[in-house]
């Protein structure tokens, strides 16, 4: 995946750079000899590494308006990172660039239960905001699969969602405010307590913005009342196209669950020996939640019986218990990391139209075959956000190219379906070169024309989103003296 070469101005002001930092940061948090900033080389995509110039990690927003400042001032790129959870490498540094993480981050600054608000800097974790409030029966809807590690930054940077999205949104959805800094160290506010703020959507702009326009340093989200009970139903299928039709079915039947995810039989089968979580041997695996009253649980999930049955399920299992419950949600939220454990692989995070889903699984099947790869198919059903997981060998020569390429034809798949390239991963690098495959030139264009008016000099998380050949030109070169 080819990066901007570095600017060798920036590089020769590094000790200039560490000593003006220091004026504003403790010692602790400027990282800048290369043994340490190995650390910050990848994110999740760790097929591509580059080390960063330099990392800090500020403590407040003040700290970071300090840094982008000075920054600015030198002409120094800088890549903003939550977690390094992201699956896009929407995170990667370039070697002339200053990692700005904002782990330390992570206190809740203001919880008004009345409201249903709360207001956390971004480097809070997204399970610790339910943590935070649960005591009092609420929670945080967005749950990515990562969400025990996920920061909330990186959440807003990519709009991400997870296996309830379907029914509560994703972070667009539930983010009501931020506190926001400018590349130029301008602190905005956007947003706040309340539904709807007056004036342009600049909230609805920066949420999926992937780092290009600002810094996002705090966050106020909206919080609800748990539920009166939930209760998942497993349903196994011997052909993924038939329980791709169910899936169509049970949307177009009016009943919403409050999820529905997918596994295919790779993705099941390694599952259930990581977590144990008792699944049935077939080829492709439903997991359907709904939630409410028990009389409201019975009724959903009558009519979602009802329909699997006419696609002659393997298996039907209603939980009877939270243990059960919590043991059928283990294996899928286990998918990732269990496949992690017998390859190397590559998610992609495309989304179609849910009626598109028995044609995509078989076209999916096929360009696999075609290229001697294997695809584990794990992804949330209900709303037609696919991950297929392609399995390779990093070791073995030409096989991160092969899964390059099969990794682009699917997305490309998904787009020509009536989809899009990214549900809730966003572009990154993974994607930025599909963008012309989506997009017209003066679309990309007019998003373009956006971050010029945020980030004129284009020093914010340079080399995302935006294929090179269009965007390298608008980079500055005007480096401060």
């Amino acid at each position: 995946m080819e990066m901007p070469t570095p600017n060798p101005a920036v590089l020769a002001r590094k000790v200039r750079l560490i000593e003006r930092l220091s004026e504003v940061l403790p010692a602790d948090a400027i990282i800048h000899e290369l043994a340490e900033t190995r650390a910050y080389e990848c994110d999740a995509l760790t097929a591509y590494r580059c080390p960063p110039m330099l990392a800090v990690l500020p403590a407040s927003t003040e700290e970071v308006s300090d840094v982008l400042r000075i920054c600015h001032q030198e002409g120094v790129p800088v890549v903003p990172r939550g977690a390094g959870t992201s699956l896009a490498g929407g995170s990667l540094p370039t070697a002339d660039c200053v990692i700005l993480g904002v782990a330390r981050m992570n206190d809740v600054l203001e919880t008004d239960y009345d409201n249903r608000i709360i207001r956390v800097q971004s480097g809070r974790t997204n399970l610790s905001v339910t943590g935070a409030v649960e005591e009092e029966d609420f929670f945080y809807a967005p749950d990515p699969s990562s969400q025990l590690a996920c920061a909330i930054a990186g959440n807003i940077a990519m709009n991400s969602g997870g296996a309830h999205c379907l029914k509560y949104g994703v972070t667009t959805n539930n983010l009501l405010g931020v506190t926001m800094v400018m590349m130029d160290g301008a602190v905005v506010e956007i947003g706040g307590g309340h539904l709807d703020a007056a004036g342009l959507d600049l909230l609805g702009l920066v949420c999926g913005s992937e780092g290009q326009l600002g810094v996002v340093t705090e966050a106020t989200l909206r919080i609800l009342r748990k539920p009166e009970g939930a209760r998942p139903v497993l349903m196994g299928f011997d052909d993924s196209e038939v329980a791709g039709a169910c899936v169509s079915d049970i949307i177009k039947a009016g009943v919403l669950p409050v999820a529905i995810e997918f596994m295919d039989r790779l993705c099941i089968r390694t599952s259930d020996a990581f977590a144990n979580a008792g699944y049935p041997d077939c080829e492709a695996l439903l997991i359907v939640e709904v939630e409410g009253s028990e009389a409201e649980i019975d009724s959903q999930l009558a009519k979602i019986i009802e329909i699997a049955r006419r696609h002659n399920p393997v298996e039907l299992r209603e939980s009877k218990s939270p243990e059960e419950s919590a043991r059928i949600w283990l294996g899928r939220k286990s998918a990732f990391g269990a496949i992690g454990q017998i390859n190397d692989y590559m998610c992609l995070d495309g989304t179609i139209p849910v009626s598109a889903l028995p044609e995509v699984l078989r076209r999916i099947g096929e360009m696999a075959k075609d290229v001697g790869l294997e695809v584990g198919n794990v992804f949330h059903a209900g709303d037609g956000n696919m991950h297929p997981l392609i399995l390779f060998d990093a070791n073995k020569p030409g096989d991160l190219e092969r899964c390059e390429a099969l990794g682009a034809e699917i997305l490309k798949l998904c787009v020509d379906v009536g989809g899009c390239l990214t549900g809730e991963h966003g572009v990154g690098i993974e994607k930025r070169d599909l963008m012309l495959h989506q997009y017209a030139p003066e679309d990309l264009e007019a998003q373009m024309a956006v971050k010029d008016v945020f980030d004129p000099a284009w020093l914010l998380n340079p080399a995302k989103v935006f294929p090179l050949s269009v965007s390298e030109t608008r980079r500055s070169t005007d480096i401060a003296a």
